[in-house]
């Protein structure tokens, strides 16, 4: 199956918009940038926790502490997930409002993975969840804090965010799969 670029959502400008928006309500919802810790769901959540974290820094003029989440040991879907290798504590994550960072949110599979990614490294008072889209379709009762763009979307449709860290640019699409034959 091919992807088929079928309609660009957001454009860098739109991005960091949205970035910053979220970085504001982080602020206001925790009475400020302390006391919080952004966990990046890797790859492109860890970029957008880095870009949120310095978003607060730039507002507060502290930049709270961000971690990478690799949640491939917690996944449903993997066959080997009791033999999982425990994640090192994070630094201060008894003291802190965890808030994972994703790049888009569908079935919320992903973050009950990131959630239990977190647990592993300790025990937060709270935990938070921060997406750039979140385009719907849920299997499980996960909600967002802080969202960049709804973005309602039909199954077929797939996503895709692009960073400059590690696309060359910043820009959220819709893409169709399209079979390769045709």
């Amino acid at each position: 199956m091919q992807q088929v670029r079928k309609a660009e959502i957001m454009d860098e400008n739109a991005m960091r918009r949205a970035i910053n928006r979220i970085a504001y309500e982080i602020i206001e919802r925790n009475h400020g940038g302390t006391g919080i810790l952004l966990a990046g769901i890797r790859t492109r959540g860890v970029y957008l926790a880095a870009r949120i974290a310095e978003k607060i820094g730039e507002i507060e003029g502290v930049c709270p502490p961000t971690v990478s989440l690799d949640i491939t040991a917690f996944r449903d879907d993997k066959q080997d997930r009791a033999q999982h290798v425990p994640l090192p504590a994070a630094e201060g994550i008894e003291q802190s409002t965890v808030i994972i960072v994703d790049d888009v949110l569908s079935t919320g599979r992903t973050v009950r993975a990131a959630m239990e990614a977190v647990l592993h490294m300790g025990r937060a008072p709270r935990i938070q969840l921060a997406v750039l889209i979140d385009r719907g379709h849920r299997e499980l009762p996960i909600r967002p804090d802080y969202i960049g763009k709804n973005l309602p979307t039909s199954r077929a449709e797939i996503v895709r965010v692009y960073m400059k860290e590690c696309d060359g640019r910043d820009r959220v699409a819709i893409l169709a799969a399209a079979d390769a034959e045709k």
